[in-house]
């Protein structure tokens, strides 16, 4: 087996990860972060996660990965979007070679990869032997946690949850949500928001209101014990670093 990483230990507090998809600091926020360093370095200081979604387009060479994880603290972790190739170009299927390529990549990480992130095409619909065979390669290559974001109705069907279930995978909560009024059911050990905007996807800010009932439903896992990442995609007007800043004083303002 490829191990890339290990799981978080069991027995340890159930961690909160607030980040970004990516480090780039607004220049509104830039008296929140400390001059010195890169910008993932300064981003680092003050958030324990972020999404790399550049792997998604492209390929990073492990030398790139192994100086991000050298550059961040002990206890930061990184989500690493799995390649189109694999999602949109091959469907999931036949993705063996693809996928040993990217995870002897993303390996480089370490300790420091978190999970990895499929994101589904709004076209992929459930193909459950497919999908069982894919998750079952890819648990074969890390011991990383899986999270998966599909965006077809059938993934969101008894059958969708089961097949993410019996593999270990978690589902992205996602706002605004693929079907709407359905509630995504995976491993339930997990809790992994993504929050793209909305109305304006990528480019809308969140609201106090809104923040406030994300940092009540991330406590309510919490205390169950469920590991809980939430990531701020509202990237394009430079949103994400400002909610979640936001995000973390409420959480600490609630003990989380």
């Amino acid at each position: 087996m490829m191990h890339a990483t290990h799981r978080e230990n069991s027995a340890a507090a159930s961690p909160i990860r607030i980040g970004c998809a990516g480090w780039t600091l607004p220049a509104s926020t830039g008296g929140r972060f400390t001059a010195q360093g890169s910008h993932l370095e300064r981003y680092a200081r003050v958030f324990s996660s972020v999404e790399i979604n550049s792997s998604f387009s492209r390929p990073h060479q492990s030398k790139t990965y192994a100086k991000w994880a050298a550059s961040v603290p002990d206890a930061f972790r990184f989500s690493v979007k799995i390649p189109r190739r694999i999602s949109h170009e091959l469907r999931l299927r036949d993705t063996e070679v693809a996928l040993r390529e990217f995870m002897q990549e993303v390996m480089s990480l370490g300790e420091k990869l978190g999970c990895l992130l499929l994101q589904l095409p709004p076209s992929l619909a459930l193909d459950e032997p497919v999908a069982r065979d894919f998750f079952s390669l890819l648990r074969g290559l890390t011991d990383a946690r899986i999270v998966c974001e599909p965006r077809h109705a059938t993934w969101f069907t008894p059958a969708g949850a089961e097949t993410m279930k019996n593999a270990g995978v978690a589902c992205v909560r996602a706002d605004p949500p693929p079907i709407a009024g359905v509630e995504p059911i995976g491993a339930s050990d997990m809790l992994y928001i993504r929050l793209h905007g909305s109305p304006r996807i990528y480019y809308s800010t969140y609201e106090e209101p809104f923040i406030e009932a994300v940092a009540a439903r991330i406590v309510d896992a919490r205390n169950s014990n469920t590991e809980v990442w939430c990531i701020f995609d509202n990237t394009a007007h430079g949103e994400a670093v400002p909610n979640a800043l936001m995000l973390l004083e409420k959480l600490k303002k609630a003990g989380g």
